[in-house]
Order: C-alpha cells, then structure tokens, then sequence
C-alpha cells in the first residue's frame, strides 16, 4: 500500500542514493526535482533542504532510509517500487558510479522474493544486468 509517508520516504532515498557518490549529477538533480514534484513533496519542510541540497546525505544515512522503507517485512510490490525508482535515478545520467553499483548489489540482498543464494555474485550480477537493459529499453 502506498502512503504519503511511504512516497516521501521513497523520495528521501532517491535524494540519499544521488549523493552516494558524493555529488549530485546535473541529470540527478533534475529527475529528482521531476519526481518530488510529481509526488506532491516537494514543498515538504523535511524534504525541501535535502532536495535543494542544502546538506548532504551520507551513504549510511541513505542506507538507514532503506532499511525504514522496506522494514522487516517488506512486499515484492514495495521492493520493486523502490528498485524501480533508484534504477531510473542512477541511470538518468548514463552512468553508473562504482558506490551506485554498491547500492544496488545491497538492494538485491534485500529482495523478499530472492530465491538465490543471498551475495552470489552470479545473482548480483544477473541483477545489475536487468536493471541495466531496462533502462536501455527506456532509451529506446
């Protein structure tokens, strides 16, 4: 179930996943302000200093948000939601860090309906791959 709280929380892991790697990429910043926008939170008083970067937020920070997100029992439906929407802001500037490629190789640990050996590089692997020719077919 979506709720206000869930999409300002989704909003708020974008804003940490585009700081990941220590700098918000001009294609970053405008997805990011596209996305806030069409979510009705970006007049929100906690999300407006993070979305106009008035501070950073620290890959620990991001990951905490993540783990709020999905909490102990997340849904397939949630996890797609929230890999969906950090795949689109990673490759909205054609290229992905090395600390961007960290950060979805954890949310492929985090995948309620894995099946696979949890950390098999195989399944990361597979993982990025998806992500990556999803968002060729978007380019398309």
């Amino acid at each position: 179930m979506v709720t206000d709280s869930s999409i300002k929380q989704l909003v708020k892991i974008l804003i940490g996943a585009a700081w990941i790697d220590g700098r918000i990429q001009q294609e970053e910043r405008e997805y990011l302000h596209r996305v806030a926008k069409q979510s009705g939170v970006a007049d929100d008083p906690e999300i407006q200093p993070l979305l106009y970067e008035l501070r950073s937020v620290s890959p620990d920070e991001c990951y905490g948000w993540v783990q709020e997100y999905l909490g102990d029992r997340s849904s397939e439906e949630d996890y797609q939601r929230l890999i969906d929407a950090i795949s689109a802001l990673i490759y909205s500037d054609g290229d992905v860090a090395t600390e961007e490629a960290k950060l979805l190789t954890r949310l492929q640990l985090l995948d309620p309906a894995s099946t696979a050996q949890k950390g098999s590089p195989n399944a990361v692997l597979k993982t990025i791959q998806k992500l990556y020719q999803r968002w060729l077919d978007r380019q398309a």
